[in-house]
C-alpha cells in the first residue's frame, strides 16, 4: 500500500509522520511526504529533525511539493488538516475517494486536524510527534485488520 502524507509546508508534520511510519519497517507499506505550499529542496524543520532523533528515528528529507505523479502513486492520502483535504480534492480528481485527514480515517470522533508545531519550541514538536505517532498507531492498526475504526 502507497501511503502519501501532506500538509502546509513539507518541513513539520508531514515528514515527521512519514519517518514515523516508515520506522515501523512494515512490509508493503511505501510512504511519501508532501506540502501544498512546500518549497522544492528544502529541508525538515530544526525542531522536527530533533524531536525524531531524541526518539531514535534517523531521517533524511528533502521538502517536496504535492504532486500528480504522488497523487496517482498514492493507495492513500492522509493529510493534516480539513483545509489541506479540501485542496487536494478540488484540485485533483484522482484525489477522490482516497483522500481524508489523518485524524479522520483512524479517529473520527476527534477534531480533524493535527496540531502545526512550525514556529514552535521543541516542547511543541515533541507534543506534535506524540499526538502523530498515537495516529499512526491506529493507523497501523487499522490496516493490518484491527479494530480501530
Amino acid at each position: 500500500m502507497n501511503i502519501y502524507f501532506v500538509c502546509t509546508g513539507n518541513t513539520c508534520r508531514s515528514p515527521m509522520a512519514e519517518a514515523i511510519l516508515k520506522h515501523k519497517n512494515l512490509e508493503h507499506i511505501n510512504v511519501r511526504s508532501a506540502g501544498i505550499y512546500a518549497l522544492e529542496g528544502g529541508e525538515i524543520s530544526v525542531n522536527a529533525k530533533a524531536t525524531l532523533e531524541k526518539e531514535g528515528i534517523k531521517f533524511q528529507h528533502i521538502s517536496k511539493q504535492i504532486s500528480i505523479d504522488d497523487i496517482e502513486w498514492a493507495d492513500l492520502i492522509l493529510t493534516m488538516t480539513s483545509a489541506h483535504k479540501n485542496l487536494i480534492l478540488q484540485s485533483f480528481v484522482q484525489a477522490n475517494g482516497k483522500t481524508f485527514t489523518l485524524k479522520e480515517y483512524v479517529a473520527p470522533y476527534t477534531s480533524k486536524d493535527v496540531s502545526d508545531p512550525f514556529g514552535g519550541d521543541i516542547y511543541t514538536y515533541q507534543y506534535t510527534y506524540q499526538e502523530l505517532t498515537r495516529l499512526i498507531d491506529e493507523l497501523v492498526n487499522k490496516l493490518s485488520g484491527g479494530s480501530a475504526n
